[in-house]
């Protein structure tokens, strides 16, 4: 599992957990597991305990779910724009 470690947003304060995902990168995700069924151009962006970064959807029948995910905080976080790279 690529879990890191348990912290919170510098902008909203709310709870984050980080991943290290496949290119090596840190990313901050909601620590809530969601359910998603994997789906080419998804509407959501979904990190893997493994790290690999798939598109997705989060909502789709029981029977066809594709694993258990995170949600980058980066698409969540009401403050998020403060932290983009100029």
């Amino acid at each position: 599992m690529a879990f890191l470690i348990n912290g919170t947003c510098r902008g909203c304060g709310k709870p984050l957990c980080w991943i290290k995902t496949a290119a090596g990168k840190s990313m901050p995700c909601d620590p809530e597991q969601v359910r998603y069924w994997q789906k080419q151009g998804g509407s959501k962006k979904i990190v893997t305990p493994h790290g690999e970064v798939v598109s997705a959807e989060t909502e789709g029948e029981l029977e066809n779910v594709t694993g258990i995910g995170y949600i980058s905080h980066f698409a969540t976080c009401p403050r998020s724009g403060d932290f983009k790279r100029r």
